[in-house]
């Protein structure tokens, strides 16, 4: 690896902790307790934060590679472009089991997505299908050296992101999050673990 990439690696390891501790419970209870007047805006900032530093991640990724390491070309870069419909499509279909609006901080209050046990179709495969939709687009795109180092970072940084939710909705949510953990994969599907429809039905009760 290159001293390039290895920048590029820490770079990207270093978004994902700072995105990682300011959505931590211990900040979101501290600005709580002393800037109470700025809480309710606090989700909104911190998307707003998050997307204007992933935009000089991205230009530095895109414009620092060498030599690629893999293509999708002629029939296979059709396929390609499937898997990025077949990614958005995901991304809509299991977006409906969330309040999009609290999600992005543009209205309601931060618990409010906590009222009910928000499970979309993709949810009976995978407990966290957007990084699972999410990785399926990353490792499916034209690679370089570059980008494989921001690849690779971001695949670990997801993976210790699940862990951290699990626990997280576990603590929220008790027993019935464990059976549903117990039953369903995290971020690879399984054939043998899946939540049958009726399992899928009671859960969103």
């Amino acid at each position: 690896m290159t001293t390039e990439t290895l920048l590029i690696a820490l770079a990207w390891a270093g978004y994902g902790g700072l995105h990682s501790l300011l959505a931590s419970p211990s900040v979101k209870t501290w600005i709580l307790d002393h800037l109470p007047g700025i809480a309710r805006y606090y989700r909104l900032a911190y998307n707003i934060l998050a997307t204007v530093l992933l935009i000089p991640l991205l230009f530095v990724t895109e414009w620092a590679g060498d030599d690629w390491l893999w293509r999708w070309q002629g029939h296979w870069a059709w396929v390609a472009h499937a898997v990025t419909a077949v990614v958005t499509l995901g991304f809509m279909l299991s977006s409906r089991a969330y309040d999009m609006r609290v999600f992005l901080g543009l209205g309601g209050q931060q618990n409010d997505a906590q009222e009910r046990f928000g499970l979309s179709p993709l949810h009976r495969w995978v407990r966290h299908p957007w990084y699972t939709l999410g990785l399926l687009w990353l490792w499916t795109r034209d690679m370089d050296s570059a980008r494989l180092a921001a690849a690779l970072t971001i695949t670990l940084y997801v993976w210790l992101g699940a862990y951290l939710e699990d626990r997280k909705l576990e603590h929220d949510w008790g027993t019935r999050y464990r059976d549903y953990r117990a039953k369903v994969p995290g971020l690879l599907p399984r054939p043998w673990r899946y939540l049958s429809r009726t399992e899928y039905e009671n859960l969103r009760r």
